[in-house]
């Protein structure tokens, strides 16, 4: 598969491409600027094949976008591409948080979520939410060839969510597991701030398991 990643040379974005490319996809970094995608993309050589382009044409020629761009940003970015998206799945991954002294919280959205957001922004599209929960740092991590940890999957659409809960098996370790629809993504967005508050209190990357779910029961 051809996989554009919008925003992609953030730590999320940059892990994704990694476990994408390493799986035998293709990946098209997107950046504001095309020069750091294009040098963000020569870091994941060794991976397999990503290349480096602006958002625009990373939309443009992907089969399946994945948005990762800080969630300040996820408004703007969408809306922009509209056209360059229309007929495609597109992953919303983005976790709409705020921090301050007392640690991370999960901000309002009038929309319910910031997938919700994605689906107005972007009506000729299918839009799925997942990949919240794997930690960016693990994903990097050239040396880990195991990660502990599910990737929730939601949307509307019952073979978009096969097609994403399929890809998530492209990061080694992990499942796809159906979570819901749309309306149901704040909650999970949200939880992004307790795995993190986890995470630095105990000093780990903590991610999400569903138990007593069979390998047999999944798409």
């Amino acid at each position: 598969m051809l996989i554009g990643i919008l925003g992609g040379t953030g730590p999320q974005g940059r892990g994704l491409a990694r476990r994408f490319a390493a799986a035998g996809h293709h990946v098209i970094l997107g950046s504001r600027s095309a020069d750091r995608a294009h040098e963000v993309a020569q870091t994941l050589a060794d991976a397999g094949q990503v290349t480096g382009a602006s958002n625009v044409q990373a939309a443009s020629e992907a089969e399946l976008a994945v948005v990762t761009v800080p969630y300040d940003g996820h408004q703007a970015l969408l809306g922009s591409l509209r056209t360059e998206l229309a007929g495609k799945i597109v992953v919303d991954c983005v976790n709409p948080l705020g921090f301050d002294k007392q640690g991370p919280y999960a901000l309002p959205v009038p929309a319910g979520s910031a997938a919700q957001e994605a689906r107005a922004a972007l009506p000729d599209s299918t839009v799925v939410a997942a990949f919240h929960h794997v930690s960016a740092v693990l994903l990097e991590d050239a040396s880990i060839d195991h990660l502990d940890g599910d990737v929730l999957v939601l949307g509307e659409d019952r073979e978009a969510v096969e097609v994403v809960c399929r890809l998530a098996t492209a990061i080694p370790g992990a499942r796809g597991i159906y979570a819901g629809r749309l309306r149901n993504a704040g909650q999970v967005e949200a939880m992004t701030a307790n795995l993190i508050a986890i995470n630095r209190r105990y000093k780990v990357h903590a991610g999400l398991t569903v138990t007593d779910l069979a390998v047999t029961d999944l798409p």
